[in-house]
Formats: structure tokens, sequence, C-alpha cells
């Protein structure tokens, strides 16, 4: 039995003390300008017992920004921001790596520069699927993706620079490695999709290389700045959040791109195991539905790095028996996370876990339903926060 407190290497590169990976949840919880901010270095500094801390997602540009309040990575504040977070966590021992996306079409044009279409792989839109953004009258809440424009080869040539831009920025913002965001149906993934991809260019959807070219692009630029060993990639195969049509090639995409992120040094491949709802996250319903085993053995022969999985694991029993299928080297504790900053010790001695009201997901309350989680205590009646 593979136990969750062992230590793991990234890519030979990378020790982490443990097998236990904090995901990005998105929280806006950013100052003005989406600058990361003190409450938040505080917040991922409560939770760096774990072995690899990924951070919520930050923007490459201001058209990658799908949700509000998101933190960005592309202006010196935001960097300046991003290093008071990666400078506490690992005052506290632990290793935080940032994960980089572009929404596409997954926007609002009241999000975009100067009110624009979001950008996406084509002109279909995300038509079932809401975003976090400001109505008429300026308040937050949720509200359908806008319709996107598509973008021209050469508009997509240029983003992979600003993705290699972005890589530089988390390099200087303190961060020990990048994970992509090629998941959950934002750009890098509607690129993948052969059934949303139907471009005839060089990135079009017609065969697997030019439907992954895109991001084989951005991986590249991430490696050549960061270097084999800091590099994880998210992938999220089969599933439909965010409006993504069904994929009959899915599975052929999957296997070509894990053996070329083996081919390309990439650290991990961070898998979403239980598939996402349908809905967006403060409403929707979690199912038990994840990806077949069987082709879970053919990424892990695919792919010589570390795997991750991600999605309905709350204990330490579900991570250690998923260690011992052979198929996986870390596991991801979502939610969870959000009410135990001190998880990998409750999981670690079996004591009992808090669970956050998903009110407290989203909120702009400051401390509330964020950092005002307590450790676990003993002596403490009641676990948790209001």
């Amino acid at each position: 039995m593979v136990s969750l407190f062992e230590s793991q290497w990234l890519g030979g590169i990378v020790q982490l003390k443990n097998r236990i990976v904090m995901p990005p949840m998105t929280r806006t919880r950013t100052s003005d300008g989406d600058v990361p901010n003190a409450l938040m270095a505080t917040y991922y500094g409560q939770r760096a017992g774990a072995g690899l801390i990924v951070a919520e997602v930050a923007d490459v540009a201001p058209s990658s920004k799908g949700y509000a309040k998101t933190p960005g990575l592309y202006t010196d504040a935001q960097i300046q921001g991003w290093r008071l977070v990666t400078d506490e966590v690992h005052r506290k021992g632990g290793t935080i790596f940032s994960q980089i996306w572009h929404v596409g079409r997954m926007a609002h044009p009241s999000l975009m520069p100067n009110g624009e279409a979001p950008w996406g792989v084509t002109e279909q839109p995300a038509e079932n699927s809401d975003v976090f953004a400001h109505d008429a009258e300026g308040k937050l809440g949720y509200m359908r993706a806008g319709k996107p424009r598509r973008l021209e080869t050469e508009e997509v040539s240029a983003l992979v620079g600003t993705f290699a831009q972005a890589f530089a920025n988390a390099r200087r913002a303190g961060f020990d490695g990048v994970e992509l965001h090629a998941a959950n149906g934002y750009l890098l993934e509607q690129f993948m999709n052969s059934a949303l991809n139907t471009r005839t260019d060089r990135y079009g959807g017609g065969s697997v290389e030019d439907r992954t070219r895109f991001l084989m692009e951005v991986v590249d630029a991430a490696v050549r700045e960061l270097g084999p060993g800091r590099v994880g990639v998210r992938l999220s195969p089969f599933g439909y959040f965010n409006s993504m049509p069904e994929d009959p090639l899915a599975e052929e995409t999957l296997l070509y791109v894990s053996e070329q992120l083996g081919r390309r040094g990439v650290a991990y491949i961070h898998l979403l195991y239980e598939l996402m709802p349908t809905g967006n996250m403060e409403t929707a319903e979690f199912e038990k539905h994840h990806i077949d085993h069987a082709v879970l053995a053919k990424v892990r022969a695919a792919f010589p790095g570390t795997i991750i999985w991600c999605g309905g694991f709350t204990s330490r029993e579900q991570a250690e028996d998923a260690l011992g299928t052979g198929l996986v080297d870390m596991i991801a504790f979502g939610r969870p996370y959000i009410a135990n900053p001190d998880l990998a010790e409750r999981l670690r001695h079996g004591w009992p876990l808090a669970v956050a009201d998903r009110s407290s997901y989203y909120t702009r309350r400051g401390e509330v339903g964020f950092t005002d989680f307590p450790v676990y205590s003993s002596d403490s009646a009641v676990q948790g926060a209001a």
C-alpha cells in the first residue's frame, strides 16, 4: 500500500513532502486591479501542509478574464501580489505552482477590454453555461457567456507569446512551477475538442496533431521558460462542463496528448478523475462519475511522469485505495481544503473534516469563509465557520 504521506518527486526536480495536492479553486478575493493580496497569502500559507499547492487560476491577459475578481499574472502589481503568496507558502515549508489559463469563449463582454466579444476557437457560444460577471446594474452574479468571435490563425500564434510572458511572470513571482489549465471547457480544451473545433487552419480539429498544436506550443514555451519538472497540465477528458460537446475522438486525443507531454518533459498530468457537473460551481450537483480505469491504464502507459487525480476524494482511505491501483501518484482534495486549512494533518490522524457552506465559495466578505476556518482541536465542539 502506498502511503499518502510518502514523498513524491516531480520530474526528478521538485521534491514534495507528501502526495496530497491542494488543487486550484477560484475564491474571488483579489484587490482592485485583480491583484493578489495579504489575505490571500494568509489563506495559502494556512494550507502549506499540502505536498503541492496549485494556486487559483490566473489570467494571462485582460482578454482572458471570464470571471470577476479572478487574479491576473500580467501586471507588475499582480506579480508583486503573488510574491506575497509564494513567500508565505515557502516560509511555511510548502511548494506552490501557478495555474494559468485563457478562458476563450467562457467570458462576457462586460469583463472584456472595451466590452468586446469573448475569444473563441469558433463563433459557437457556450449556450448553456454561465460566468460570474457584472450585470447592467453593476451587481455581481451569474450570467450567460457571450457570443465569441473566432480567433484568426495569427492571433492564436500570438497567444503563445502571451502565455510565454505569463510563465516568465510566474517565475518572477516566486512560483515553483506552473500548471496549464487545458480542462473544463476553457480555451486550450476548446481547441482540443474535435466536435467544437471546426477550424480548417493549422489549429483545426480535423487531425489530432492540429487540434492539439496550440496546447503543445504553449507547453513548449513553458518548458523553455521554467525547465522540465516544473510544468504540469490539467486535463478533463470526457467532460461536458461549460457546454463542451461530446467528443467522439476524446480518447484518441487524450492518449496522444499524454504521450506528447511525456516527450516534452512535463512533470505531471492533473486529471479530473471525477467528471465536473454541467451547472455552475455554486449550485451544481456533484455525482460519482469517474473516468474508466481501462482508459486511465492507457494514460499511465503513455505518460512517464506523475499523475494526479482530482474529484470526489474526502478521506485518507479513498486516496490510498486509489494510489494502490498503481494508476496514480498523487491525490487532489478540492472542496475539503476550503474549510480545513490543516487538511493534511486531519487526514494523517483521522480527525473529522469540517464542511464549508457553498455560500462562502465566492463571497467578498474578507476573511469570513476564507481564512477564518480553525485548525482541528479536540476541545472544539464545532469545526468550521459560518
